[in-house]
């Protein structure tokens, strides 16, 4: 069995076994357990159907957990690729959204730990970036906040874009649990069996990580009304 598959089930190293009623609950309710289990019973149709669903969301959840933006696609791939080799060993425990990242989880941070090696033996290597983004570290975001970015350059910034510089600043667990929590809609409970983390746990880091968030994101709203206002002084209507 391929390491990670399991991992939804262990807690303090003990495994817990899917009961019938559970695994019969999750396949009643949810329409990707029941593509799942064809997908066990070799299925073709029914994983390609999987990977049409849910090829998109992965792919930006691994862009705000993986080394690097560009190298989502191909973490992604390597999820299907574990979920279809593990398919024979499958069980219902969960939703199938909550197994499927899970997963993710697990190969971002086997990523995480690879580039980190290399960081190591290449020491005097300079990180890669993919230049058609603007992949801005916490740094760049305390030199906007300084006020040293021209007003003009700050009109330019798409909100979205602000929003995501601000998330990419928050750590790697800071970053799943919001992105799992506000764009993939997934509850304290579900976050948690994701995370390997207890429910108040999950609260509490979402906690941290929306105050750290305001922090960041606090000057360029309050500079932006301040611009408004004066655009305002400056050409009465």
């Amino acid at each position: 069995m391929i390491a990670g598959f399991t991992s939804l089930y262990h807690l303090d190293d003990s495994t817990l076994p899917v009961s019938p009623s559970t695994a019969l609950r999750y396949q009643q309710l949810d329409p990707d357990v029941r593509l799942m289990l064809r997908v066990r019973n070799d299925d073709a149709t029914a994983f390609e159907e999987l990977v049409h669903r849910y090829q998109n969301r992965l792919v930006q959840l691994l862009e705000h957990l993986a080394p690097r933006r560009d190298m989502a696609e191909d973490l992604a791939q390597d999820v299907f690729l574990r979920v279809y080799r593990a398919r024979k060993s499958y069980e219902p425990g969960a939703k199938f959204s909550t197994w499927l990242f899970t997963i993710a989880g697990n190969v971002a941070k086997n990523s995480l730990r690879s580039a980190s090696r290399r960081r190591e033996v290449r020491a005097t290597d300079a990180p890669v970036r993919n230049s058609g983004e603007s992949d801005a570290t916490l740094e760049s975001l305390a030199l906007a906040a300084s006020g040293l970015m021209p007003a003009r350059q700050i009109e330019g910034l798409e909100r979205a874009e602000i929003v995501r510089m601000a998330i990419q600043s928050l750590n790697e667990r800071q970053r799943m649990a919001l992105w799992l929590s506000r764009f993939e809609e997934l509850s304290y409970a579900e976050i948690a069996d994701v995370m390997k983390m207890t429910p108040q746990a999950v609260k509490s880091l979402l906690s941290r990580a929306r105050v750290n968030l305001k922090e960041i994101l606090e000057p360029y709203v309050n500079q932006g009304a301040q611009l408004a206002a004066s655009n305002r002084t400056e050409d009465p209507a």
